[in-house]
């Protein structure tokens, strides 16, 4: 089935969170190195970001570097980290054609300076751009960022710039990487895992769950195109009864 022909562009989720997984998977089955699964994988992003432009949802996040990802073999980040600044060089243009604007959270301090450096061009060059912005995760941790938002709270209770009785959800809100972005409302995970590995922990509270066996290399618009209708088809009701939403 084509499910493109049947999507409602008048339903779609306004925030699409994706787990890139399965980039080492699919090298193993292709007797790769892990290495070239991840640079494969960079077909998929374009994929991705072209199909979440094309349809109108305005924010598309990407966990593309944990802050757990560090402990991988030095080979395998310093190969992620140079692809990383490689693959912005490269899809610059596809950023610009489509009217994206790239954006950031984590600990992107904490990146090699070559691949701030580069994000930051690349953020600077894209920032007037309207039509979708395109959030990468890197050195992203949810239970991380949760822990800078109590420390920042805290201090401003210390401070007396806020009382206690003002910390509420907008406050909190306020504090996390995602302050300017609405809660995820369709999480996607690829390669058949079915976790949410410490992401947006905070911002998925009433997401949609769709998992696939498609391996992340392999993602193309097509597989968007189905997460999106299997979305539509559900009934979101945020602890209400089907009668109170109809």
């Amino acid at each position: 089935m084509d499910a493109l022909a049947h999507i409602d562009k008048n339903k779609l989720p306004q925030h699409v969170a994706i787990i890139m997984d399965g980039n080492g998977r699919w090298a193993k089955k292709q007797g790769l190195l892990r290495a070239v699964g991840h640079k494969k994988g960079t077909k998929a992003v374009r994929e991705a970001v072209e199909a979440a432009a094309e349809l109108g949802i305005p924010h598309l996040t990407l966990y593309a570097f944990s802050t757990e990802n560090w402990n991988r073999p030095k080979a395998e980040v310093d190969t992620l980290m140079n692809l990383l600044v490689s693959s912005l060089k490269k899809e610059i243009s596809t950023l610009q054609d489509n009217d994206v604007a790239l954006n950031t959270i984590g600990l992107t301090s904490s990146l090699p300076k070559k691949a701030q450096r580069e994000l930051n061009e690349v953020i600077e060059k894209t920032k007037d751009n309207k039509r979708l912005k395109l959030t990468l995760a890197l050195s992203y941790g949810s239970r991380e960022e949760l822990i800078k938002t109590v420390r920042e709270i805290s201090d401003k209770v210390k401070n007396n710039l806020i009382s206690p009785a003002e910390i509420d959800e907008s406050c909190i809100n306020q504090h996390l990487y995602t302050y300017d972005i609405p809660d995820v409302d369709l999480l996607i995970r690829t390669s058949g895992e079915q976790r949410v590995s410490n992401f947006l922990l905070w911002q998925i509270a009433y997401a949609e769950f769709y998992f696939t066996e498609v391996l992340w290399p392999d993602f193309r618009k097509e597989h968007l195109h189905d997460a999106i209708y299997n979305y539509q088809k559900r009934e979101r009701r945020f602890g209400k009864t089907s009668e109170q939403i109809k």
